[in-house]
């Protein structure tokens, strides 16, 4: 499955209200580490099934940077039954990222 693109219209149905786990990833353009970690986000996204994975690009929403305190990115958060359970700054390894969200390399595939 491919990532979401979140925006403060979807948020709440994509997020808040999903039952599940979800990857958020606060992100910009002009962010190198951003830029370097999206192939991670991307790859995760693709090769989980169970893990929901979404997108805020802070430069586009800038109600949602505001509403979560994104003072640094990339962010990434960790929500699971629509609460956030984890919150993370900086660059990650896809192990790291995996572990964030409650998979381990043996159930991740890594």
């Amino acid at each position: 499955m491919a990532y979401i693109v979140l925006t403060k219209d979807n948020f709440d149905q994509e997020v808040l209200r999903t039952e599940g786990t979800v990857l958020v990833d606060f992100w910009a353009s002009w962010c190198g580490p951003c830029m370097a970690l999206a192939p991670t986000i991307d790859e995760i996204a693709s090769e989980q099934t169970v893990v929901k994975v979404g997108k805020v690009n802070v430069d586009d929403q800038p109600e949602l940077a505001r509403q979560y305190r994104i003072m640094s990115i990339p962010t990434l958060m960790v929500f699971k039954g629509g609460e956030q359970v984890r919150r993370e700054v900086g660059g990650k390894s896809k192990g790291e990222i995996l572990e964030m969200i409650g998979l381990d390399k043996a159930h991740a595939g890594v």
